[in-house]
């Protein structure tokens, strides 16, 4: 009991960083999204290297490293992480926090969708339901506002398919060492990122006072600490739990574009959302049903 209340305090910890993290790319003003992705992206290698090195987790690392098909799967998930941090800092810096957030509500619809289409699994009535739902929610948003979602399709479908990747790497790479890996690979990215940026708009780093070099200075451990919380809680409490816990995420960002940033939020905004919150809440009741159903012993 005492582990499975940790874990949950870890994961809790993990998505309510992750909340309140578009505020904090709002501080980073006149910073652009290109710079805080790239800096991000070396930032989080630096503390990733740090805590392999108190750790003494370089021997894993190495491991990973050693075996192709694990180091190849990491680098498609830092394809698809970076995918997904620069959509997010952009549509954070663009006063589209809540689409952000629509996207992370929409996020468990997809990542059951993904199990049918990649893994092949079955889906039991209530979740076909609730993609359904999900499905109807951005119908009605497209046509309120005549425009399509992408930034909250764009989040949904890059955290996705990252989430399905790393299970596939599940129990071997450590979560440590699975972001060293994922920044490793993106080091290139980032530094002709930067390169480009210092040739266009210019480096602000340095540039904007000294808190906000600190900010951005911290932009490394802001993102490994969440993503190691979070792995902390994974291995700690029933998927279930982690189920339901996940959207304490989107409700934070939700509430940070509403009440802090004071995004527009019309009538139709209110339904689209409305329809989506419905959709996951018949998923929640999906997997509670599921996890409390005795299992069948197999005959041996």
């Amino acid at each position: 009991m005492k582990s499975e209340t940790a874990g949950t305090l870890y994961a809790l910890g993990a998505y309510v960083l992750w909340g309140i993290l578009p505020l904090y790319f709002v501080v980073l003003a006149p910073t652009g999204p290109w710079e805080v992705v790239a800096w991000r992206v070396l930032l989080s290698l630096v503390f990733c290297a740090l805590l392999l090195t108190v750790t003494k987790g370089w021997g894993r690392f190495l491991a990973v490293l050693r075996q192709p098909r694990l180091a190849a799967l990491m680098a498609l998930a830092g394809i698809l992480i970076y995918g997904n941090w620069q959509i997010f800092v952009i549509a954070a810096q663009s006063d589209q926090v809540l689409e952000a957030s629509l996207g992370y509500f929409i996020n468990p619809i997809t990542t059951v969708l993904l199990a049918v289409l990649v893994l092949h699994e079955r889906l039991r009535v209530l979740q076909w339901v609730a993609i359904g739902v999900a499905g109807l929610a951005v119908i009605l948003i497209v046509v309120a506002y005549g425009t399509v979602p992408w930034y909250a399709l764009g989040l949904t479908v890059t955290f996705g398919l990252y989430g399905l990747v790393k299970k596939q790497v599940g129990g071997v790479v450590d979560a440590t060492s699975g972001l060293a890996l994922e920044t490793l690979w993106l080091t290139p990215v980032a530094i002709v990122q930067l390169i480009v940026v210092a040739a266009t708009t210019g480096i602000t780093l340095g540039t904007a006072g000294t808190w906000h070099t600190i900010l951005i200075l911290s932009a490394g451990v802001v993102t490994a600490v969440p993503l190691l919380l979070f792995a902390a809680g994974a291995s700690r409490v029933p998927l279930s739990v982690m189920g339901m816990l996940q959207f304490a995420g989107p409700i934070l960002q939700f509430i940070v574009g509403v009440a802090i940033l004071h995004e527009p939020m019309p009538t139709a905004r209110w339904i689209g959302f409305g329809v989506v919150w419905i959709a996951c809440i018949l998923l929640t009741v999906d997997q509670m049903r599921h996890a409390r159903r005795p299992r069948v012993m197999e005959p041996a």
